[in-house]
């Protein structure tokens, strides 16, 4: 019996291999995005006779891992390509490739989106670029419709520092801006190979916010940019408007919403409490889960920032369009960040015994006090200074000349951290000096003087302009003005 089933077997596979090579071959092969080394899932992958176009096109749908097959080809020459989002946004046609099937013997080619190299020639051969200099490309979108939007203004910021003669060196913004087309494409050329840089979309009065894009050693950058309608809202939590010492807090909201989780990067735990927030809106508070629910946030692009005790913060791009999926943020430990710090307390001062009233009585600066903190609602230290008449947070980028031409390109990666800056006696964007209960600290960034207090243990806080900082808080010839915190 046995051996009547096994000639049973035979004789089918038999005849199903000598169906296969009536109906033809088969041809299979995967479609890859070269430049972010990933297969294309959803990819529409087209096929027609070589010499007969006007004939009607064969279409398979690529599956989760980029891969497709067309079966049953009689034997001949072919023309292949594919269609998918990814090409919109890299605003390229189609590529078409020729394929040749030969003694119904099964065929393979792959297909792939051009590479980074040839894109960036192919975008800015007109511009004149040096083929040492990078391009950001991709399409600016409606963040409820996803439809493209024509006439949408792009542009692209970094940091540039200029060597003259005699030594002088110099600092400069570099910036260049593409104006979108009609199916929402853009490009621009001539931003840094490699480094950190920022991007931000405008619509008449809606925007996205102003990101930060890592551009890659290949020096080509694809981002899609959304940007949806939003409004600015009076927060609840802040003052009155009458009281000039805590100018009101604006937020610009929306309807979006987005859901996420926040995890730690080393062991993937969730972090219960976590705070999460978008732009100068109220924050969410991840529960037990490590789960978070943003609501009324503005549609579009923007930075998210995730912040947890004993964690580093971290600041990603997020799209806040219809339908967004969930997102997941980890974030990594303090000790993994930080370098071991040794703190000397010497004749510590309290405000009480530092002078505090007797300068407040005088008006020379800008004075809050523990309960004026309080009533900000601040999450962080930092956030304290959000609106604060004449102190922005933002890069030392933004200190930046624009009166020079570049001639040396430097890395972005050591200037990402974010710094308190106020209106230099010259008008220009600077770092005031920071000192902490009478000592003066330098060189602290907004993330580490988050770490070093809590709003909740700030007594007061002092800032004063370059004219009206009093003699012992000064430093000679700074340019700049100085804060002041007192603890509890």
């Amino acid at each position: 019996m046995q051996s009547i089933l096994r000639t049973l077997c035979v004789v089918a596979a038999t005849a199903g291999s000598a169906r296969a090579q009536a109906t033809g071959a088969v041809l299979s092969g995967v479609v890859r995005d070269s430049i972010a080394r990933v297969p294309l899932a959803g990819a529409w992958v087209q096929l027609v006779e070589a010499g007969r176009q006007a004939t009607r096109a064969r279409t398979v749908v690529t599956d989760s891992l980029g891969r497709f097959a067309f079966d049953g080809l009689p034997d001949g020459r072919y023309l292949i390509g594919f269609f998918h989002p990814v090409l919109d946004s890299l605003g390229v046609e189609p590529l078409l490739r020729q394929v040749s099937v030969s003694r119904r013997r099964p065929a393979r080619i792959d297909l792939t989106t051009p590479s980074a190299v040839r894109l960036r020639a192919a975008l800015c051969r007109d511009l004149m670029a040096p083929t040492a200099g990078g391009a950001v490309l991709g399409a600016v979108r409606d963040a409820r419709s996803r439809a493209p939007i024509d006439g949408a203004s792009v542009t692209g910021e970094w940091l540039e520092i200029t060597f003259s003669r005699g030594g002088r060196v110099g600092r400069l913004r570099g910036r260049v801006s593409a104006t979108t087309a009609a199916n929402g494409w853009f490009a621009l050329c001539n931003v840094p190979a490699r480094g950190m840089m920022f991007l931000r979309a405008t619509n008449g009065a809606d925007s996205t916010d102003r990101i930060d894009v890592q551009v890659p050693p290949e020096g080509l950058v694809r981002r899609e940019l959304f940007i949806g309608p939003s409004r600015l809202v009076l927060l609840s939590d802040s003052a009155p408007v009458t009281d000039t010492l805590v100018p009101a807090r604006r937020a610009r909201v929306g309807a979006a919403q987005l859901q996420g989780i926040v995890v730690s990067s080393a062991s993937g735990r969730p972090l219960a409490g976590a705070m999460v927030r978008v732009g100068d809106n109220p924050p969410a508070r991840a529960d037990e889960r490590g789960a978070f629910t943003l609501v009324d946030a503005p549609h579009g692009t923007w930075m998210l920032e995730a912040r947890a005790v004993g964690y580093g913060q971290a600041r990603v791009a997020v799209d806040l369009v219809t339908g967004a999926a969930p997102v997941t943020i980890a974030l990594s430990s303090a000790k993994a960040m930080l370098d071991t710090v040794k703190v000397i307390v010497a004749n510590a001062a309290d405000r009480h015994a530092s002078g505090f009233e007797d300068r407040r009585r005088s008006g020379a600066g800008m004075f809050l006090t523990a309960q004026q903190i309080a009533r900000r609602g601040a999450f962080t230290t930092s956030d304290i200074f959000r609106q604060q008449s004449g102190v922005r947070i933002g890069y030392d980028y933004d200190t930046l000349e624009t009166d020079a031409n570049p001639d040396v390109l430097v890395d972005m990666n050591q200037l990402s951290d974010r710094r308190l800056l106020m209106r230099g006696i010259s008008g220009n964007w600077c770092e005031p000096a920071l000192w902490f209960d009478g000592t003066l600290i330098p060189e602290l960034s907004v993330d580490a003087i988050d770490g070093w207090v809590r709003p909740e243990r700030l007594a007061a806080i002092e800032i004063y302009s370059e004219a009206t900082v009093p003699p012992q808080f000064q430093r000679n010839r700074s340019g700049c003005g100085a804060i002041l915190f007192w603890t509890k």
